[in-house]
């Protein structure tokens, strides 16, 4: 197997801690910068799979490099610089507690919801007559709480995040407006490389100044789910499954194998074979994506080449 890089521990100039989320870590220098490294991790229904994918941290990290320079103009972001292909350095922001989910279609978890019964989701309600992977009339947010590692992330609504004190009505009106925003911008880069962008989530936090930015990723296969658009109305109206770029099909793969993240569950034994087709799928993604070829990066060493390039770009700061 290719190399790849699942855990890291490096210890950076005037670092002061580092925390560890489902695929990247983030190492606080100097109460300053962040500095984010995705690695290779994979993580499907919360939890961490055994085993890491090929060049699937430097997808993530470049995919959302380029959203993030082509969505400065209408929403402020965190990222000052990339060092290296799997990494990220970025102002020091205090987080807020939820994730924003913007959903145009009736795709994922909203599907599964909508299957079971269920009409309204994180107190916004969903009309009747509606079939998987339809379009909703317009765009519906449905948050979810930002939970710790291990821990399921929750459906909330927004009259709770607002009575919980979880962020304030002033904050909360502006992370609404950044997430339609942001959606809309982009919907219409999808719709330019002949893909729907479906859903997608958004992390917020403010910065020492108390600016409100756009934080972690944007519009990754990781975060988002697209359609391929040419086809996409037939396969509706025929009742078909709708062709698409995300990583659902690692989701779909483990629910046919007998696991959701429920407990007692066992995840399925990844084979080499099948991490190598995953790793070609989300280079698929990529390039799919972004409408570029993929570059590979030499993960001959990779912790070595991670470490020498933040080093390099440390020293100069």
């Amino acid at each position: 197997m290719s190399n790849t890089i699942t855990t890291t521990d490096f210890n950076f100039p005037n670092q002061k801690s580092v925390y560890r989320g489902k695929v990247r870590e983030v190492y606080n220098v100097n109460d300053d910068l962040l500095v984010m490294v995705a690695t290779d991790r994979l993580s499907a229904f919360d939890v961490v799979l055994p085993k890491g994918i090929p060049y699937k941290g430097q997808i993530l990290n470049q995919i959302a490099t380029k959203f993030m320079e082509l969505t400065q103009d209408i929403v402020p972001n965190w990222l000052i610089a990339t060092p290296d292909p799997n990494v990220a350095v970025g102002h020091l922001c205090d987080p807020f507690k939820v994730e924003m989910v913007i959903r145009g279609y009736v795709s994922g978890h909203a599907a599964r919801e909508y299957a079971l019964g269920k009409r309204e989701i994180c107190g916004v309600t969903m009309a009747e007559g509606l079939k998987e992977n339809d379009k909703f009339p317009e765009p519906i947010i449905t948050p979810t709480t930002k939970a710790d590692n291990g821990e399921h992330d929750a459906d909330i609504s927004r009259g709770d995040i607002l009575s919980k004190g979880i962020v304030s009505e002033e904050d909360y009106v502006v992370l609404e407006k950044y997430t339609r925003a942001l959606f809309q911008r982009g919907t219409e880069i999808a719709a330019s490389r002949g893909l729907i962008l479906v859903d997608t989530k958004y992390e917020f936090g403010k910065t020492k100044e108390g600016v409100i930015v756009l934080i972690d990723e944007i519009h990754t296969p990781d975060s988002s789910r697209y359609f391929y658009a040419e086809g996409y109305q037939e396969r509706q109206d025929k009742g078909e499954e709708q062709k698409q770029l995300s990583k659902e099909f690692v989701r779909r793969w483990l629910i046919e194998n007998g696991f959701q993240g429920l407990e007692g569950q066992q995840i399925p034994e990844m084979t080499d074979e099948y991490i190598e087709t995953v790793s070609e799928r989300y280079i698929e993604l990529y390039e799919n994506i972004l409408g570029e070829k993929f570059v590979k990066a030499d993960i001959s060493n990779i912790d070595e080449r991670i470490e020498k390039n933040v080093l390099a770009y440390l020293a100069k700061k």
